[in-house]
């Protein structure tokens, strides 16, 4: 491999969540490869083994726009960073003469659609991934979250500004909208990426209006933190575990209200904004709260089943990938991408979205000892088959970068 200089481009040099918690494993695994990368954020401090593994890391120690103190501040922040725009054009002005990239992970909690003025007269080569839908929606899920429903409406449409469809408020989501005006009219956010890397069947379906027109699509699969520990010796011990944030969109009431009919005991993993009225609604659940990855895994590793009850897209589906590494069968909602991780009937099962009585029929089934147990090493053989190591990633993700650094030599 030909030395290049790689630049990623993400909110928060520390995990915050699944967007950074990808842009620093990557970071690390293309150090690893031989290539040359420079890690810039707004918001720090940057994760230790980043500079453990000689990243180069710019972190301009900025709040995000949720953490800002001055709502004020944070607005004007949000739609246009002055601050990161210059921070980038003096990164990107110094390699000029260098075969470098840039990657975008995200940009929408901090960064800014002012990053698009650097990139572009950088005359780089400049990939995003998609890890959530930003690049195209106000509040990034096409889901409404006052009615708790995908949202079918088109972006940016007159329906779109009129609908208030923000987690928050009314005026959170007009603030968003003249966000996203000005990344489409005004920075040009979009077509400032000549290649778009997406995660999931799902999403392409779901942007294929959406997408910036002549951009090159490519499919990278995020890395998974796992370890081949072998069959499970009692695969029917265990209960049926939710991991990820406690919001209504990640259908974490869907799963306790399944459960309920039941008779079995949900058990939750994360925290989020409804928690407490999960509790309360829900006394016999059990909340534990976030937890470190390992114990993440091992929890994994213990449960039945895990249920992802998601009702939005999503892009991913991290934790499902996760659950079958461990020799967990997981329970799917059929609405979000997750589902693309999960063989109906084999790996797990697939209930129709957003269904109660769909998802607690499942969980009737999987209480089945002996449909569990075959599931669970079918599973176990199905991701180990093709795991998504972090070796996988950093190598699809250098393909892609061949392809741009080939065209750009054109």
């Amino acid at each position: 491999m030909r030395p290049f200089t790689v630049v990623i481009c993400v909110d928060h040099a520390f995990v915050s969540g699944g967007q950074s918690k990808v842009a620093i494993e990557s970071a690390l695994g293309l150090k690893a490869a031989g290539a040359r990368v420079i890690f810039f954020s707004a918001c720090g401090p940057a994760d230790a083994r980043l500079e453990a593994a000689g990243v180069e890391t710019v972190s301009l120690g900025q709040h995000d726009i949720l953490g800002n103190p001055s709502r004020l501040d944070a607005a004007r922040q949000g739609i246009w960073n002055f601050e990161a725009a210059k921070a980038l054009d003096e990164t990107l002005s110094a390699l000029a003469r260098e075969r470098a990239i840039v990657h975008v992970h995200g940009w929408a909690k901090a960064l800014s659609p002012s990053i698009a003025r650097p990139i572009q007269a950088s005359g780089l080569p400049a990939a995003y991934t998609m890890h959530e839908f930003f690049l195209s929606c106000p509040n990034g899920g096409f889901y409404n979250f006052q009615k708790n429903e995908v949202c079918p409406l088109k972006p940016m449409s007159f329906a779109c500004w009129t609908t208030h469809c923000d987690s928050r408020n009314y005026p959170f989501k007009l603030w968003r909208n003249i966000r996203l005006f000005i990344a489409e009219h005004v920075a040009h956010l979009a077509e400032t990426f000549s290649d778009i890397l997406l995660l999931s069947d799902l999403q392409e379906k779901v942007l294929a209006s959406c997408l910036p027109a002549g951009a090159a699509i490519h499919r990278v699969t995020n890395p998974v933190e796992a370890e081949p520990l072998g069959h499970k010796g009692d695969p029917t011990d265990g209960g049926f575990l939710f991991v990820g944030r406690l919001s209504a969109e990640k259908g974490a009431f869907l799963f306790a209200e399944a459960a309920q009919r039941v008779g079995v005991t949900p058990i939750f993993i994360g925290d989020g904004p409804i928690a407490g009225e999960l509790a309360a609604r829900y006394p016999q659940a059990q909340l534990l709260g976030w937890r470190s990855p390992a114990e993440v895994r091992a929890a994994m590793r213990a449960a039945r089943a895990l249920v992802f009850p998601s009702l939005w897209y999503e892009t991913f589906g991290l934790t499902a990938l996760e659950a079958k590494a461990m020799g967990t069968p997981v329970i799917v909602a059929d609405g979000c991408a997750a589902r693309e991780a999960v063989e109906d009937g084999v790996t797990g099962l697939w209930f129709k979205s957003g269904d109660g009585e769909s998802l607690a029929s499942a969980i009737r089934e999987l209480r089945n000892d002996a449909v569990i147990a075959q599931m669970s090493n079918r599973a176990y053989d199905a991701y180990w088959a093709s795991p998504a190591t972090l070796e996988r990633h950093v190598a699809e993700t250098l393909a892609v970068y061949d392809r741009m650094l080939a065209r750009a030599t054109r």
